[in-house]
């Protein structure tokens, strides 16, 4: 009686990955009642437990939000932790010179936020409130509201670069996603 030893992998490519399983992989959920999307962001349960709830993003970022990393310390160790981390973090200190900790949540060019700056919106600012911005600003400073103003008309100049800066940058985001 002979075998099939054959194989799938018949030379170059490989026509599966190495080390592959036919088996589906497990995946953990996450630990949020209701949510069934990938919990990969471990969470502590409490301060200095090894426990851990498992998040989606989502989620993990709603809990670090109220999460209070020195509750139930006293003050002398929470002052010990807190100079440890902020040992342990002191490049991010370091960085801000070069404004790579601005404001913002780091998906916005410096260009958008200067662009953001002009028109007097903050950072997280959606498309529309720069419409409703421009639109506003625009109207006050336009050249044939206004006509004979140079300081006017550099005004508008800069809402208008501003706005198609966000205008180009909105475009690459829905292009992109």
């Amino acid at each position: 009686m002979a075998r099939n030893t054959r194989s799938s992998d018949w030379g170059f490519p490989r026509w599966r990955g190495y080390g592959s399983a036919f088996e589906a992989a497990p995946v953990r959920l996450c630990d949020r009642a209701g949510c069934d999307q990938k919990g990969d962001c471990p969470a502590p349960k409490s301060p200095n437990n090894p426990d851990r709830w498992y998040f989606c993003q989502q989620h993990a970022a709603e809990y670090n939000q109220g999460w209070n990393y020195f509750e139930g310390l006293d003050k002398e160790e929470a002052e010990r932790r807190e100079a440890e981390e902020r040992g342990e973090a002191s490049g991010f200190r370091q960085a801000a010179w070069a404004e790579w900790g601005g404001s913002g949540d780091g998906t916005r060019s410096r260009d958008e936020l200067r662009a953001l700056e002009t028109l007097g919106l903050d950072p997280d600012a959606d498309f529309d409130a720069v419409k409703k911005a421009w639109r506003s600003k625009a109207k006050e400073v336009h050249p044939d509201v206004r006509p004979g103003d140079k300081a006017a008309a550099e005004q508008f100049q800069k809402l208008q670069v501003s706005y198609e800066v966000l205008r180009a940058a909105e475009e690459r985001r829905e292009w992109k996603g």
